[in-house]
């Protein structure tokens, strides 16, 4: 049920469409996280009414609760959120390790060769994931799009840890890689939809180990591949050389996803640097800083100068929010801290970008990307 078709390119930048289970994506794609089975502040027909073709579940917070087990007796996500369309699913890895980071991260962690035993941030309590146990849980979800289980080493790790963690994460793909085919042969004969497995590519800042796990994972043949351990602390310049060293390391035939990475300039430089998929949290976050965002630059929305502001948030926008709310209303819903503003402000947030792929989509389309990369930056570099 899983096909990835390449129709357009443009220079390095992509356009493709992805079949699922449960529907069709078209590439590049912004996906809106639903960390614990619902994206915040968002209804499932506000992600119809802005075309949200799939959304990302997070295995860490799912199984801690309401637990994966629960979520399978409810016939699986799609079903347990009433959510119908695509479901992609994370690893639970990066959680695993930075939430243990944020909360004395060796007291919390400890990572074998079997796997990472880890306390629950909610209670303490004891826990262990495998990557045999990771696939189970995915399995458990019925994501149509699951990611294999790796070590998200921190971004300023040495050189050898960075190793020993790349090559861990190339042992648990394989050992995720076993575990996915048997849990799907046992999907099959329960007339259950396949899953789809991603391996991760992991390598940190290092030139040689970033090319090192680009081949690895190409060589295992999963079919799709994740870029993993960016954008979590390193510059800019870091994420540019290294998305630019594996490009032409990766199968043309596979979609690419960076994970974890989303905002408006993000998306318009990693399009145009080969990558087909991107989700963060970041447009249903930063609501909690007045923040929205916008085609010259962030608003910043609770600003004194918006107080008397008759006009939109964004006069390049179509979404209900631009349509029928000034930015002085806005304002005033913050000031009051009315909570009908956070939900406002995420639905923004999430249609700008979902709006900004789909318009670089077409631009790949009709080989007129280098423009709409330029136009864009014109604007935005006015904030």
């Amino acid at each position: 049920m899983f096909r990835f078709t390449l129709e357009h390119t443009d220079g390095q930048a992509r356009s493709g469409e992805i079949i699922t289970p449960h529907g069709k994506i078209q590439t590049p794609i912004f996906m809106p996280v639903g960390t614990k089975a619902t994206v915040k502040w968002i209804s499932h027909h506000d992600l119809d009414q802005m075309w949200a073709q799939i959304i990302l579940n997070n295995t860490y917070h799912l199984y801690l609760r309401p637990g994966d087990e629960t979520v399978a007796h409810f016939w699986g996500a799609h079903s347990f959120q009433n959510y119908h369309g695509p479901i992609l699913t994370d690893s639970g890895g990066f959680q695993v390790f930075s939430l243990g980071q944020t909360r004395d991260w060796k007291s919390l962690v400890k990572i074998t060769e079997d796997g990472v035993h880890f306390r629950s941030y909610i209670d303490g309590s004891k826990h262990y994931f495998t990557p045999e146990r990771v696939m189970d849980i995915q399995s458990n979800i019925w994501a149509d799009i699951i990611m294999a289980f790796d070590e998200c080493a921190p971004w300023e790790s040495s050189r050898a840890y960075a190793r020993a963690a790349m090559e861990r994460t190339h042992r648990w793909a394989e050992r995720s890689k076993q575990q996915w085919l048997k849990n799907n042969e046992i999907r099959k004969q329960n007339r259950l939809h396949e899953q789809t497995l991603f391996g991760i590519v992991q390598g940190v800042v290092y030139d040689d180990l970033r090319k090192e796990s680009a081949k690895f994972i190409t060589e295992l043949d999963t079919p799709g591949i994740s870029i993993g351990g960016l954008s979590v602390g390193e510059s800019k310049e870091d994420m540019y050389r290294i998305l630019d060293i594996m490009w032409e390391l990766l199968p043309q035939n596979k979609p690419r996803y960076l994970m974890g990475v989303g905002t408006p300039e993000d998306l318009i430089e990693w399009i145009y640097r080969w990558i087909d998929m991107f989700d963060c949290v970041l447009p249903t976050r930063i609501w909690r800083h007045g923040t929205a965002f916008g085609s010259y630059g962030n608003i910043k929305i609770k600003n004194e100068k918006h107080k008397l502001s008759d006009i939109a948030l964004d006069d390049h926008c179509n979404c209900k929010v631009c349509k029928n709310f000034s930015r002085w209303y806005l304002r005033h819903l913050i000031v009051e801290n009315e909570i009908y503003w956070m939900s406002l402000l995420s639905y923004h947030n999430l249609y700008y970008l979902l709006e900004l792929w789909r318009n670089a989509r077409t631009a790949i389309q009709q080989w007129k990307y280098d423009s709409f990369r330029k136009e864009f930056w014109n604007k935005y570099s006015q904030k």
